[in-house]
């Protein structure tokens, strides 16, 4: 089954390309399937290349998936147009009034900051607290997992001595976990970040399970209420010239940056990346929808409890 796109989505065409087997709303919508309702939350700045990574590597699901974008008021994105934005997302406000499958909310480059120094802060907590009781899983990503197991867990976060940025090796601590189904012992997945949470903290809260860990990177997934929260501190969902991107937009700025590790060949940014990450991270989001969306959620979906 394909993912279910709204039309004229910008993603649509650039993924049909790659033969990703995508749907514009308008067909679907003559098909006899209650499809899972899937909202992102997008917080990162290029709106665009998010939709895209995401949309790319959801789209391996053999359900039938209906995506709907989340924007906020109490943020104006300054790198996307606003017609995009108005035809392509929804308002928090109106579609807190509804309940969804699963909910995925993307990190954002404010890490740096504390979090009650973000704009939109509190009403980035009603989404959290909603989330909590209207969703049936859903997938905290990066700064967005550092934000929730704050809000939820007063699990504090930590600058890092220099930007964690690079591909690293995790290691599965769970292995029997429907999440890791098909999972090799040892995986790798990107990250590209200024601060961490840290194991001793969340060690402390016994709700909060950590799943895997690198021994570079540190802590890299949390899960919580046995699967209704995911806790992910990687970008598993970057497409392959995402970290090439990030870096060469950081040189271009002349800000104190060294080229992602494990990353190009020979670590040598005037070659290619290698991918290394794609199988797992296509896993990753193929186990979450099958396991802790598709077969938990009732499929009357105002029973989401």
């Amino acid at each position: 089954m394909p993912l279910t796109l709204p039309d004229r989505l910008p993603a649509i065409e650039l993924l049909k390309r790659e033969n990703i087997f995508v749907m514009d709303s308008t067909r679907a919508h003559g098909q006899d399937i209650r499809p899972l309702r899937l909202a992102i939350l997008n917080l990162m700045p290029i709106k665009i290349t998010t939709e895209t990574d995401f949309i790319r590597i959801l789209s391996n699901t053999p359900l039938q998936v209906e995506i709907e974008f989340m924007k906020i008021k109490s943020h104006t994105s300054k790198n996307t147009p606003v017609e995009h934005m108005m035809t392509f997302y929804r308002d928090f406000e109106e579609m807190r009034r509804e309940k969804y499958d699963g909910l995925i909310v993307t990190g954002a480059p404010l890490e740096q900051m504390d979090f009650e120094q973000v704009t939109y802060w509190p009403e980035l907590q009603e989404v959290f607290d909603w989330a909590y009781h209207n969703v049936q899983s859903t997938c905290y990503i990066c700064w967005a997992a550092q934000a929730a197991l704050y809000h939820f867990y007063g699990i504090p976060k930590y600058p890092t001595e220099g930007k964690v940025f690079g591909v690293f090796r995790h290691k599965v601590l769970r292995p029997e976990l429907p999440i890791f189904r098909g999972f090799d012992d040892v995986f790798f997945a990107p990250h590209s970040r200024h601060s961490e949470i840290r194991r001793a903290d969340i060690e402390q809260v016994p709700a909060l399970d950590i799943i895997s860990e690198s021994s570079v990177a540190g802590v890299h997934m949390v899960m919580a209420r046995e699967g209704r929260e995911f806790f992910i501190t990687g970008h598993s969902e970057y497409a392959p010239l995402t970290l090439d991107s990030e870096y060469r937009r950081d040189v271009a700025k002349g800000l104190p940056i060294t080229p992602p590790a494990n990353y190009y060949e020979d670590d040598d940014p005037s070659r290619p990346p290698r991918v290394r990450w794609r199988a797992h991270a296509n896993l990753l989001f193929t186990n979450w929808l099958n396991y802790y969306v598709y077969q938990q959620t009732p499929y009357d979906i105002t029973k989401i409890e």
